[in-house]
């Protein structure tokens, strides 16, 4: 036994001298911002939702263009054999190639058409704008993401320092405790105590240390950067105001976060299914529309005293314009535009539920928001003064330690005691901070430190 502490002890004391400081990433130190601003730029499902912008911006360009008259041109020359008809005199002609020439300009127009087309392009307008809100809310995650992540790098690098300055302090004790020993003031089993609690606090070094490569990890991973970058976070300077914290009126809040996008999503939607059942209900209308063109014609066998068969001169005498209007009544179609609407107004249900419950959903948020902040702030507090407790207390048995009025089992359990009050303090702090961060976040305030 004496033997396996001894080994536990020189260990120890090489891992103080040379502790594992394997670099997890160099010296290049970014910001919470940086981090966000990165992430929005290069992250792929952003890029991909955005797509889905242009798509829906083409097909908006698209229904607009709809308005337009359709042009259309058409020209032809045909050769043909056998028995056929001189279309000038109405003569037969045998086994003779015969040649024709045509050409035709038209145009059409819809001039009513139960706004269809209108509301198609009011429809494809609150469509992009759907997508436009999926984007900013995507952002808003990523933003929320990277910065719970941003804040835990920050915790575990406190909590890795915590407890290299614990291990210093223990190994400084050890060294007291022995020469106390070797002066005959402690037994030896107070060394042996001293030794294997200088283990102890090197495992939680190495704890964080791997607690804090995973997060640097995670948010690495969050960024898409490449493992080999060197990368480390700008550590801000973060001050807590340690008076009554009383949280943030919801009822302000919600009011005040009514402008982000899963509620204006909502409210776009709405605006899409109100615009599909006005095209869908456009089907019941009769349709009119206009048409007018101009066709012409060429036989190069057609001879004439008076009108020579020259190209322009038949171009010119064959002319043909014409122009009508179109009335199309729907009269039976299978209760198929009955279904539609009724489908349509299904689907104006649904986006009044779908609003209703985004709006209850972030009431429910913002309220969970607030309690947590109110709660992580009261349990900051009071952790705070549990180390301000254990630190007297540990002062208070290191001393007695010091004069070998105590023995290394209780100066071991003051010690565990402190470490665990300074974590649970940390962790508190740094909850509280991203909780009041997510209340600024409700108020509109962009996710800074």
């Amino acid at each position: 036994m004496l033997t396996m502490m001894n080994r536990l002890f020189k260990i120890a004391l090489l891992l103080v001298i040379f502790p594992i400081t394997a670099p997890l990433y160099a010296q290049k130190q970014w910001t919470l911002q940086e981090c966000i601003q990165y992430a929005l730029e290069n992250n792929l499902s952003v890029k991909l939702q955005s797509l889905a912008i242009e798509r829906d911006r083409n097909q908006l360009e698209q229904s607009k263009w709809a308005l337009a008259p359709n042009l259309s041109a058409r020209a032809g020359y045909n050769f043909s054999w056998g028995r056929s008809v001189n279309t000038q005199d109405l003569t037969i002609i045998e086994n003779q190639m015969s040649q024709t020439g045509s050409a035709s300009f038209g145009a059409d127009i819809d001039i009513f058409r139960g706004l269809q087309k209108v509301n198609t392009i009011k429809s494809n307008q609150a469509q992009l704008e759907i997508s436009g809100q999926e984007v900013e809310k995507l952002k808003n995650d990523i933003s929320i993401q990277i910065a719970r992540t941003f804040l835990q790098v920050i915790l575990a690098q406190e909590i890795l320092e915590t407890a290299k300055l614990s291990r210093e302090s223990v190994t400084e004790q050890v060294v007291r405790t022995q020469k106390l020993v070797e002066a005959g003031n402690l037994a030896h089993s107070s060394l042996l105590e001293m030794q294997a609690q200088l283990a102890t606090e090197q495992v939680q070094v190495v704890n964080a240390q791997n607690t804090l490569r995973t997060n640097y990890l995670t948010l690495v991973q969050l960024l898409d950067l490449p493992l080999e970058t060197d990368f480390t976070v700008a550590v801000p300077q973060i001050g807590i105001d340690t008076t009554r914290f009383t949280g943030a009126s919801v009822e302000q809040l919600y009011l005040v976060s009514q402008s982000l996008p899963e509620i204006q999503i909502g409210e776009y939607n709405l605006q899409w299914r109100e615009r599909q059942l006005a095209v869908t209900r456009g089907q019941r209308f009769p349709a009119l529309s206009f048409s007018a063109g101009l066709s012409t014609s060429y036989n190069p066998d057609y001879m004439h005293p008076i009108h020579p068969s020259h190209f322009f001169g038949q171009i010119d005498s064959r002319k043909s314009p014409y122009m009508g209007l179109s009335l199309s009544i729907p009269i039976l179609s299978g209760r198929s535009i009955s279904t539609n609407i009724r489908n349509a107004e299904l689907g104006m249900q649904q986006a009044h539920i779908d609003m209703k419950n985004r709006q209850q959903q972030l009431y429910k948020d913002i309220q969970q928001a607030n309690n947590e902040a109110i709660s992580t702030f009261e349990r900051y507090k009071a952790t705070l003064q549990n180390v301000i407790s254990m630190e007297e207390s540990f002062r208070y048995v290191q001393q007695k330690l010091e004069v070998g009025m105590l023995n290394g089992t209780d100066y071991t359990v003051a010690k565990t005691n402190l470490f665990r009050a300074q974590s649970d303090n940390l962790q508190a702090k740094y909850q509280y901070v991203f909780q009041s961060k997510i209340l600024d976040f409700y108020k509109g305030v962009p996710i800074d430190l």
